[in-house]
């Protein structure tokens, strides 16, 4: 079966899931990435949500979940109806991603500063367990790197040799100060990293397809002001 997905699908389930709410600029600014992701890179079976072998992906970003919930949908987790209960009483898809409800995700987060530590401890076990192939990716805002967890994770992962591990981040200049030049900044810790254009698909692609043995990746999602 064909599980590719439709960007313009995908993007209409999200518009019918926002509504009235006010989630769509936090968004639209993840959605080219978490498409890509979805479409070309991860190793998920959603007949088997909880394959050990799987991917792992982590929304450090919990507060703007609706891109991932359309995701989701369309790759087949769970019906795309539930996207019309999305912050409704007694609805499973709520305001921060809860994975004792939603089937396909792997941390209930959106407390800023969790998810790169949940990911990089998610990385170890992998190792631990002796699983050689699965990757571990977690998406983090640019503004959240300002919490100091996120930095001890930053300083642990490649003191670890963490190379199953990739941290994404979407810079939408949301962050002061401003965090930028990336390459300096995560790159001083031992990061491979890498900036590209947060709408270019292409290069999302080429650079979350990036995998080395023992070091951690950064791929930097670059998003022009007012471009959401």
């Amino acid at each position: 079966m064909d599980t590719r997905l439709e960007l313009a699908n995908v993007r209409g389930l999200m518009l019918r899931a926002i509504g009235d709410e006010k989630h769509e600029e936090s968004s639209t600014s993840t959605l080219d990435a978490l498409w890509v992701l979805y479409d070309r890179i991860l190793r998920i079976d959603p007949g088997d949500p909880t394959a050990e072998d799987r991917d792992r992906f982590i929304l450090s970003k919990g507060h703007g979940p609706i891109a991932l919930y359309a995701i989701l949908a369309a790759r087949g987790f769970f019906p795309a109806a539930w996207l019309d209960g999305f912050m409704a009483h007694g609805g499973r898809l709520g305001s921060h991603p809860d994975r004792t409800l939603v089937p396909g995700v792997e941390a209930s987060t959106g407390s800023l500063g969790h998810g790169l530590p949940i990911a990089a401890g998610v990385a170890l076990a992998l190792r631990a367990k002796r699983l050689t192939e699965p990757r571990v990716f977690v998406l983090c805002g640019d503004a959240e790197l300002n919490e100091g967890s996120n930095w001890e994770a930053i300083l642990l992962a490649p003191q670890q040799q963490l190379g199953n591990l990739t941290l994404l981040v979407i810079d939408n200049r949301s962050s002061s100060p401003d965090m930028s030049p990336w390459q300096e900044r995560l790159g001083g810790f031992g990061w491979d990293t890498r900036v590209v254009g947060g709408h270019d698909q292409t290069a999302l692609g080429a650079a979350l397809g990036v995998r080395h043995d023992s070091t951690p990746t950064a791929v930097v999602a670059d998003i022009p002001e007012g471009e959401g």
